[in-house]
């Protein structure tokens, strides 16, 4: 059966844990999916491991929809959910909802995700009306890293009733999830606890209704740094960079091509 909101409901109240993981092409996506994960995100955090930018920020609406194709066309099973990237929803409802609508007739994905509490709610309940499924997000906001100034963990002190402000207002909004990332997790639990729609967590901790990761990051792919919420579960950078060596070695000591790879 293919994973819908309705799905992510049902878990929430039989408390099954949700998994979701990123990927951003074709290939990535058949993997994560026959593995039985509950969910893709096309996250734009495409920008840093597969694109190269310095940040989400860069990355356009065109970029997510030829990713998010791809990932659709890969998966049989798993809800895809295709991250709106930056100023493609914060100009006005009118553009969000075209933008988010784009998205979902053009890739045929199944839900988008916005970052934003308090300040989209009123964005989620037109895209909800609309017919467009929205995952929420909230606490560290990738989108705003050049207002934060850094990625340190959110809702400490004073910002704490603000996020639970904010996780209140996704959910009345019509979100079918939200993601709290990177916040301290005696808080994630308390809003995962007062919320009836599932959270999914990225650094916030085991008491989340469930879990996301950057497969990038979960494979070991993805080196230039490691947040300290990611669990490596392989490191496939150290294979593939030997297995390229091995290549580049026996090419030029004339091992390969042999007589089994000749016609």
């Amino acid at each position: 059966m293919k994973v819908t909101t309705k799905t992510f409901l049902e878990k929430k109240r039989k408390g099954e844990k949700i998994t979701v993981l990123t990927a951003y092409d074709y290939l990535t996506a058949k993997i994560v999916d026959s593995a039985g994960v509950d969910a893709i995100l096309v996250g734009d955090s495409l920008g840093m491991v597969v694109l190269g930018y310095p940040s989400t920020v860069p990355v356009t609406l065109e970029e997510m929809i030829h990713h998010t194709k791809a990932v659709v066309r890969g998966r049989k099973r798993a809800m895809v959910i295709m991250d709106m990237p930056f100023l493609s929803y914060q100009t006005g409802i009118r553009d969000a909802i075209l933008n988010a609508g784009r998205a979902l007739k053009e890739t045929l994905c199944d839900a988008v995700k916005i970052e934003g509490g308090v300040e989209q709610s009123e964005t989620i309940k037109a895209l909800v009306d609309a017919g467009i499924p929205v995952m929420g997000h909230i606490g560290l906001q990738p989108q705003k890293i050049n207002v934060y100034g850094s990625y340190d963990v959110r809702g400490k002190g004073e910002e704490r009733k603000k996020l639970i402000e904010d996780a209140k207002a996704v959910e009345e909004a019509g979100a079918f999830a939200i993601v709290l990332e990177k916040i301290p997790s005696e808080l994630a639990k308390e809003i995962t606890e007062m919320l009836s729609i599932p959270t999914i967590g990225i650094g916030a901790g085991k008491h989340c209704d469930g879990q996301v990761l950057v497969t990038h990051d979960l494979l070991g792919l993805f080196e230039d740094f490691k947040p300290k919420f990611v669990k490596r579960y392989a490191e496939l950078g150290k294979t593939a960079r030997e297995a390229v060596k091995t290549f580049i070695e026996e090419v030029k000591e004339g091992k390969f091509p042999s007589k089994e790879h000749e016609f």
